[in-house]
This record gives C-alpha cells, sequence and structure tokens, in this order.
C-alpha cells in the first residue's frame, strides 16, 4: 500500500443517508439548518446540471500550492467529495486538466475548491462536478506540506472529515454528521410541505383557466407572521 493511500479518511456515510440525500437539494438543507451551512455564492458549479452527494475529505491549501490537492485525489475513492480551502488566494489555480481527469478517472464524487482553477473548457465538458470561485491561467506551485482530514473552513463553513457534503446548480451545503438525522427530517418535511404547496398552487391555476373563481392561495402562516413582526 502506497503512503498515499494510508491517509486516514474519515468512513463513508451508509448509503441510506446517501440515497436520502439526494432526494433533497442544497437549499432544502441549509433551510433545515436556518439558513447556515451553505458555503459563500461565488463557489459555484463548473457546469450545468451538476449535482453531488458524497462524505468529506478535507483539505487545507498553502496559498498557491497544490501539492496536497494531488495527494487528497490519489488516496480517494467512490464516495468522497473533496473540499478544499485555498487561504483566499487568487494569483493562481489550484487544479486543472489533468488532476481533474484523475480525479474523475479515479471515481470521487466531486472537488470543492475555494479559489480558482484552470482549463476552463476541458473542465466544464467532464462529468465529474467542480465547483470553485472561477478561473485564471497561472498554475500552482507543488512546494509545501498542506493540512489533510482535519477540522477546515471552507468559503465560510466549517468542514469536518465525514461530513455530508451536498452540492448543486445553487452551490455547496454542509450537513455536519453529527446532526444528520435531524437536518435530514426538517429537511423532508419542507419538502413535503413544498410538494403540497406546488398542488395547492396548480390547483388554483386550473381552477382560474376554468373561469371560476377560487379561494386565496395564501399559506396558512402569512397572516400569524404578519401580526407578530
Amino acid at each position: 500500500m502506497s503512503a498515499l493511500q494510508l491517509k486516514n479518511h474519515s468512513p463513508l456515510l451508509p448509503d441510506e443517508i446517501i440515497s436520502r440525500a439526494k432526494k433533497l437539494s442544497s437549499t432544502l438543507l441549509s433551510d433545515a439548518m436556518n439558513g447556515s451551512g451553505a458555503m459563500d455564492y461565488q463557489i459555484k458549479p463548473l457546469t450545468k446540471g451538476s449535482f453531488m452527494v458524497g462524505t468529506a475529505i478535507t483539505l487545507e491549501l498553502q496559498p498557491g500550492d497544490n501539492l496536497y490537492l494531488h495527494q487528497a485525489i490519489y488516496s480517494g475513492q467512490e464516495g468522497y467529495v473533496i473540499v478544499a480551502d485555498g487561504q483566499d488566494h487568487k494569483d493562481n489555480a489550484y487544479l486543472g486538466e489533468l488532476m481533474a481527469l484523475a480525479a474523475e478517472t479515479i471515481g470521487v464524487e466531486g472537488l470543492v475548491i475555494d479559489g480558482l482553477v484552470r482549463d476552463k473548457k476541458v473542465l466544464e465538458a467532464l462529468e465529474i462536478p467542480i465547483f470553485a470561485r472561477g478561473f485564471v491561467p497561472s498554475g500552482p506551485y507543488k512546494e509545501q506540506r498542506g493540512i489533510l482530514n482535519e477540522t477546515i473552513n471552507c468559503a465560510g463553513v466549517t468542514v469536518n472529515p465525514g461530513d455530508l457534503v451536498f452540492g448543486d446548480e445553487d452551490g455547496i451545503t454542509v450537513v455536519p454528521c453529527n446532526l444528520i438525522e435531524e437536518v435530514f427530517e426538517r429537511a423532508e418535511k419542507k419538502l413535503a410541505y413544498e410538494v403540497k404547496r406546488i398542488e395547492v398552487i396548480n390547483e388554483y391555476l386550473e381552477k382560474k383557466e376554468r373561469g371560476e373563481f377560487p379561494d386565496s392561495i395564501e399559506p396558512s402562516w402569512l397572516k400569524e407572521k404578519i401580526e407578530t413582526v
């Protein structure tokens, strides 16, 4: 076994957790945590339709140096999402074509880079979801040690190894591994509410199109909320 494979990644989250997560969204999960867990709005997917769910491998990089991002990728496997704090560095890209291709081939579920990347045309054509702040041509250094699988702050969110990382077109939400069950319960309840509200709105529209005068579609909570503010 190579030195890269000896790094102690957290155990993968159970399949049942991943399956439940895939029925949700970054917005539902963030709402279930009262707005927390959502990364900075500038962390966006490079391709339309990006969607990923997985167990966090955390990584703190030295500014402009991607040596340990290589280590995280080559020690990864299916089920993991690599989350890298790039220290707000904007002069060098941390990831490009070769590393992204390697990550996709290995089977990593996705990459979150709090920093810049390059090789836009190629990265946008890959299937692996990649979330980053943008693009810059200049390449990185490979000279300094990073920190692998410890608690980091990435784009304003605390991320621990083993946390649930969820990414879609709205951005990234991280659910602490010790809160997954209670967060899921709230998110699933909100999803059920939203499905019901869509049914009510669609029914209202159908009645209007038939020339009827339907009841208000005002949500039941609105009047009470207005009176209390």
